[in-house]
């Protein structure tokens, strides 16, 4: 008995939720089968597929107007269902009817009616799976219990601790406590403290806060640590054979300063027909990790390294990310070759994928590659004269094929980045923005062809492959985006079924313009989150219709999975059974993978967050330049140039009239004055407030403040500026 054969006769054959005994007698088993339909029954309500209600009955949510998703908080007490079902729309869910339910539980909830603007609103009537075991919060003693009032301001109970489990803690800590008790309607959930991270002052506190609500660790078990001691730190002879030699190839890796985990080389000669032959060559990491060791089970479970600006949390120990399987300059390294040839235009004309030994020449920065590709630096191209032809023809292929998948209609986001840079006690000393040169594009080029020719080339033998899709965005949000790009005078493209060049095209037109920045920001979030998948759907931004990651296996475990898949097939041919082993595993690996990429994703923001609201702490009464960047009914936001820094200036924070909102032109219009604010205009703000609990930034604009400005003060300012007092008796005759 399996969950389809349950699932269709709920949805096909019965009218009403049925109990274990009725879908027995329906499906015709015997009652020696009970047993296992009662597994299958509470695999499905735990998966949300289906809902056990009142009675002991079970049915499909849709018939009972239930609908299964993760509750997303918000700080005010209410929150909102994401839907796991693709296409439906977010459900409010008030605070009275959350039903103890916490920030990012897996919930069922009932569609009860529908808000103002056509939003459905529900209860909350079961929870599927809790999303905290711990709480991370600033501890309060009390008279009789402590309280932890948790960081992450959208879980919005504070967690009861009585004196014998605050573990000493002193008023002010901020520490992590396990939940022993979740919250009910009118209950708060209870707890005791498990460890004390520091003190609010400290510098690294936001990475430790960050790392320990969302549950990562930088710790690995003890039986992970022991498989990882048992795995060598060299390349021996016997390990290359079956392998093609590579060795004496000419090959570099090139990635950040830092880095110390080198997943992928660049070998490329040019071929005698004018055009090139690429070797991407990625760390066999899969040599090294079988499936369901302790090592996998542990790299499955965190699904990606998390990169902090003072820390990393790796997916694997140190001894294999940065040792055996990085690819470290004059060392042997096993590898996965994508072997490529491309005619003088940059069209692909031919591929060879296999398993490889190479050695790397060199350890090659984006600094200096950008130095010999683009800044034709003297010294640097001497100091690596041995191999200037490759570096030529990186650049040259680089190119040509930015200049191709652009042409196509894919996406180039040209979104300035932060980098925070931190003295050695791990206090923010500045925001700038992350360097991003040529060689950046040249390893972006080239591991876009190899992620592309791996998916092709499974994809074309029909077998099984975890995909990268990305897919159209909604019709709403775009025309939400068209009304945008109208106010800036941009004409919308429109077409039946939308395509990445409509969007691309604008990207275009924009380049160089003011506005220019916003619209890139605002497109991006009108895009839909990229994600794994066990089904191609192409890739919208990419404009590629067969998209997969093969090349950072030391860092993605969705790509350790295609490494396994690639490596099955190049040996022998995968019959039909393995085909729907693979099919059943993938998907359940495509859910997992895309939810610890979020959490990852989602970690690294929240530190960022953190290090610039610290940042702007002691700048509160500065003024600096920005440009509004956001506009909502209730203000408008404004992130300042060359901080990357974004705050809000309230609408109450604007005297000098009443303002009102207009929605469709994305605008704050002054009733008498007619002044207004745009999106993407230029202001002048003034640092007012910085809640470093909350995470917010208070801005007004400076205008405004000079306008209230105390008529003392503004005689001061005179003064400063060099004015002169007028002569009592002029001042007299004056009043007069």
């Amino acid at each position: 008995m399996n969950k389809d054969t349950i699932l269709e006769q709920l949805n096909l054959k019965s009218d009403h939720p049925l109990l274990l005994k009725e879908l027995m007698q329906q499906l015709d088993l015997p009652k020696e089968a009970q047993r296992e339909v009662k597994n299958q029954l509470r695999a499905l309500v735990q998966e949300g597929v289906i809902v056990k209600v009142r009675g002991n009955r079970y049915g499909l949510p849709d018939k009972m107007n239930l609908v299964a998703g993760r509750l997303k908080g918000h700080r005010d007490g209410y929150g909102f269902i994401l839907p796991e079902e693709e296409g439906e729309t977010d459900i409010y869910i008030s605070e009275r009817h959350m039903n103890g339910a916490m920030s990012g539980d897996r919930v069922v909830a009932r569609i009860e009616g529908f808000k103002s603007g056509g939003r459905r609103e529900g209860s909350i009537i079961r929870i599927l799976e809790r999303a905290h075991k711990t709480l991370v919060g600033r501890f309060e003693a009390g008279r009789r219990f402590g309280f932890v009032i948790p960081s992450d301001k959208r879980i919005g109970q504070d967690l009861v601790v009585s004196p014998k489990d605050a573990l000493s803690a002193q008023n002010g800590d901020i520490v992590s406590a396990q939940i022993l008790v979740y919250p009910e309607e009118g209950r708060n959930p209870e707890g005791k403290i498990v460890k004390i991270l520091g003190r609010p002052d400290d510098p690294r506190i936001d990475t430790e806060i960050v790392i320990s609500s969302c549950g990562l660790s930088r710790e690995f078990p003890s039986e992970v640590n022991e498989e990882a001691k048992k795995i060598g730190d060299h390349v021996s002879p016997s390990m290359c054979e079956g392998r093609i030699d590579l060795r004496t190839l000419p090959t570099v890796t090139i990635d950040g300063e830092k880095a110390r985990d080198f997943d992928d080389a660049i070998s490329i000669e040019k071929t005698t027909q004018g055009g090139y032959r690429l070797w991407v060559h990625i760390a066999d990491v899969a040599h090294y990790i079988p499936q369901e060791t302790a090592l996998d089970r542990e790299a499955y479970q965190r699904g990606t390294s998390v990169y902090f600006p003072d820390t990393v949390v790796p997916m694997f120990p140190e001894k294999l990310s940065n040792g055996i399987c990085s690819l470290k300059p004059d060392e042997d390294r096993l590898t996965l070759t994508a072997e490529m040839e491309f005619d003088s235009a940059g069209k692909q004309v031919g591929e060879r994928l296999y398993e490889s030994v190479i050695r790397s020449n060199e350890r090659m920065t984006y600094t200096a590659v950008a130095r010999i590709c683009a800044d034709d630096d003297g010294e640097t191209r001497l100091r690596y004269a041995a191999l200037l032809p490759q570096f030529d023809g990186m650049l040259a292929l680089a190119m040509q094929l930015r200049k191709n998948r652009l042409s196509r209609g894919s996406l180039d986001f040209d979104l300035p980045e932060p980098e925070i840079i931190l003295n050695l006690t791990g206090e923010t000393i500045n925001i700038i923005r992350e360097e991003r040169n040529v060689a950046h594009q040249i390893i972006e080029a080239f591991m876009l062809a190899a992620n592309e020719t791996v998916a092709g080339y499974l994809t074309d033998r029909d077998i099984p492959i975890l995909y990268r899709i990305h897919e159209t965005p909604d019709p709403d949000r775009i025309s939400d985006f068209n009304d945008l790009i109208k106010v800036f005078g941009y004409t919308p493209r429109k077409r039946e079924r939308l395509q990445p060049k409509d969007l691309s095209e604008i990207l275009e037109e924009v380049k160089g313009k003011p506005e220019e920045r916003l619209i890139h920001q605002v497109l991006l979030r009108t895009m839909k989150q990229a994600r794994y998948s066990a089904e191609n759907r192409g890739h919208f931004g990419l404009a590629s219709e067969v998209y997969a990651h093969f090349t950072s296996p030391i860092r993605r475990y969705p790509d350790l999975v295609v490494h396994r898949i690639l490596k099955r097939v190049l040996k022998a041919s995968i019959k039909v059974a393995e085909k729907e082993t693979w099919n059943a595993r993938l998907v359940e690996i495509a859910l997992q993978t895309s939810r610890r990429e979020r959490i990852a994703v989602d970690a690294e923001r929240d530190v960022i967050q953190r290090k610039k609201v610290k940042f702007m702490a002691d700048k509160v009464g500065e003024i600096y330049p920005g440009f509004i960047s956001g506009i909502a009914p209730y203000g408008f936001f404004v992130e300042l140039e060359g901080f990357f820094v974004e705050g809000l200036v309230h609408v109450s924070a604007l005297h000098d009239d009443y303002y009102h909102y207009d929605e469709s032109r994305h605008t704050f219009i002054g009733a008498k004055r007619r002044r207004q604010f745009r999106l993407g205009d230029p202001v002048r703000i003034c640092v007012e407030k910085v809640d470093l609990e909350n995470l917010q930034i208070d801005f007004s604009v400076v205008e405004e403040k000079q306008r209230k400005q105390p008529a003392a003060s503004k005689k001061k300012d005179r003064l400063r500026r060099g004015g002169k007092r007028k002569p009592k008796k002029a001042r007299a005759r004056k009043k007069k």
